[in-house]
C-alpha cells in the first residue's frame, strides 16, 4: 500500500483489540428508500464469498417493468466478500436499490484475489486500449497509483459525485492522487491475525503466538506484500514509515525459511479464508471484514485481533478504467456516488466490517445496529488508529526489487 493516508497512524504502540472487545446530514431520496425497503436491515449470511463471478443485477421493482426500462450499465470488479450480500434472494441489496433508483443496470465481479495478478490479467488490453471487461476496479492504494501513474484510469467528473465530498478528512489527499480526481476509498482495510478459536483457543496476538509449535503446517499468510511484510516488521519495532531495505530483506529472509521449514502452508491472497472454513490452516495474517464475516458465519469459531506490535492500514479505492466509454463512465460515477451516500454506506459496513471511509455513516449505523456504530473495526478511534501503520511509498526500483523478492520467498 502506499501512504495513502500519512496523517491517519501516529507509532505509538497501544494494547491489541480483537473483535470480542471491539451534527446528522439528512438523507438523500436514494438512502431513505434503502431504509424504508426490505433490505434496509443487514442479515448476516454465510455463503457470500461462494458466488464468485458475476451477479447480474437489473431492475426488479415489484411490477418487473422497470427492468425493462435501464438507462445504462456498469460492470464492477470487486474483491470477494466486499459488498452486502443476500443469501435468500442471491443478490447485493444495495446494489439492488441503485438499479432501482436510476434504472442503471449492473453486473458485479468478485474476481479480485490478490493486486498483482488482478492487473496482470487486464493489463495488455489496458496496453492497447481495448475493453477490459471493467468499469470500475477496486486497487488497493500502492496499486490504484500504479494505475494513475500508468494513465490507465479516467479523471472524474465531479457533477456525477457531489457525494465525492463525504470522504473522511484523514483519506481526502492521498499521495497517489492529492485532488481525488482519479480514486475514492472504497473501505479501509486493517491487516492482523486471524485463527479458529476451537485449535487456538489461547488466540493469535504476537507473532510468536502465530509460529507456536501446535500451528506448524497450518499457517498462512497473505500475498499482499505491506500486509504479510508489514505485521512481522512491525513485530521487530520497524517503522513502516522508514523501513529500509535491509530491514525489508531480512524480513523477507525471515518468511522464506518458515516456508521452507514448513510452518507455512501457503501464502495467498483472498483464499486463506476458505483454508481456515476447511480446516486446512488454523492461524493467519488476514484482514479484518474477512474475518468478521467467518466469525458470523461459523457461530464464532473464528477471531481477528490487531497485533500487539502493531497492524497495517490501507485502502482500496474505486477507480475509472481509462478503456470505459463515455456512457459506462457515467453510470460508474453514478454508482461510486451513491456509495458516498451516508446511509448506503453503513448499509454496507454493517455487512462487510471495514473502515468506512463515509462521514455520517457512523450516525445511520446507530439505525442498523448500535452495536456496530461502536465497532473499532468499522469506525476506528485514535486509540486503535494509533497501533496501525500504512507502510510507505516506494520508488518504482523499490517496488520491483522488493515485489521480486518476496515473490520469491512465496514460491513464486
Amino acid at each position: 500500500m502506499s501512504p495513502a493516508q500519512p496523517s491517519l497512524v501516529p507509532e505509538n504502540k497501544k494494547e491489541p483489540i480483537t473483535m470480542a472487545n471491539s451534527p446528522k446530514k439528512p438523507l438523500s431520496a436514494e438512502a431513505s428508500a434503502i431504509l424504508n425497503s426490505k433490505f434496509s436491515r443487514r442479515a448476516l449470511v454465510a455463503g457470500a464469498g461462494a458466488l464468485g463471478g458475476a451477479a447480474l443485477l437489473t431492475s426488479c421493482g415489484s411490477g418487473g417493468d422497470e427492468a425493462a426500462s435501464t438507462t445504462g450499465s456498469v460492470r464492477w470488479g470487486n474483491w470477494p466478500l466486499y459488498l452486502d450480500y443476500d443469501e435468500d434472494s442471491k443478490l447485493y441489496p444495495t446494489l439492488e436499490a441503485f438499479t432501482e433508483s436510476t434504472g442503471i443496470a449492473a453486473e458485479y465481479f468478485e474476481d479480485y484475489n490478490d493486486n498483482d495478478e488482478f492487473f496482470g490479467k487486464v493489463q495488455a488490453q489496458l496496453k492497447l486500449k481495448q475493453d477490459i471487461g471493467y468499469d470500475i476496479v477496486s486497487p488497493t492504494d500502492w496499486m490504484a497509483a500504479r494505475w494513475i501513474r500508468l494513465g490507465y484510469t479516467h479523471k472524474f467528473d465531479k457533477a456525477n459525485i457531489p457525494n465525492a465530498g463525504n470522504i473522511l478528512d484523514t483519506l481526502a489527499s492521498p499521495s497517489f492522487d492529492p485532488m481525488r480526481e482519479q480514486s475514492l476509498t472504497w473501505q479501509g482495510i486493517m491487516g492482523g491475525f486471524g485463527w479458529n478459536t476451537e485449535k487456538v483457543p489461547g488466540g493469535v496476538r504476537t507473532l510468536d503466538d502465530l509460529f507456536a509449535p501446535a500451528n506448524k503446517g497450518k499457517i498462512v499468510v497473505l500475498s499482499e506484500m505491506r500486509d504479510t511484510i508489514g505485521i512481522i516488521l512491525r513485530s521487530r519495532g520497524v517503522d513502516l514509515q522508514t523501513v529500509t531495505e535491509d530491514q525489508f530483506m531480512s524480513a523477507v529472509e525471515f518468511l522464506e525459511q518458515k516456508i521452507a521449514d514448513g510452518w507455512i502452508r501457503g501464502v495467498k491472497g483472498n483464499e486463506y479464508a476458505e483454508d481456515l472454513t476447511a480446516g486446512d490452516a488454523v492461524a493467519v495474517i488476514g484482514w479484518s471484514g474477512d474475518m468478521f464475516i467467518l466469525k458470523s458465519e461459523n457461530e464464532g469459531k473464528f477471531d481477528f485481533a490487531i497485533p500487539e506490535s502493531g497492524g497495517t492500514i490501507s485502502g482500496d479505492n474505486l477507480m475509472i478504467p481509462y478503456t470505459a466509454t463515455a456512457e459506462a463512465k457515467a453510470s460508474a460515477e453514478k454508482l461510486i456516488n451513491w456509495y458516498y451516500d451516508p446511509a448506503i454506506a453503513a448499509e454496507v459496513a454493517a455487512y462487510v466490517n471495514y473502515v468506512t471511509p463515509v462521514k455520517g455513516a457512523q450516525a445511520e449505523m446507530e439505525k442498523i445496529d448500535p452495536a456496530l456504530a461502536a465497532s473499532e473495526f468499522i469506525f476506528p478511534t485514535e486509540k486503535t488508529m494509533a497501533n496501525l501503520s500504512v507502510f510507505r511509498s516506494l520508488t518504482p526500483a523499490e517496488e520491483t526489487a522488493w515485489t521480486e523478492a518476496f515473490q520469491k520467498a512465496a514460491g513464486n
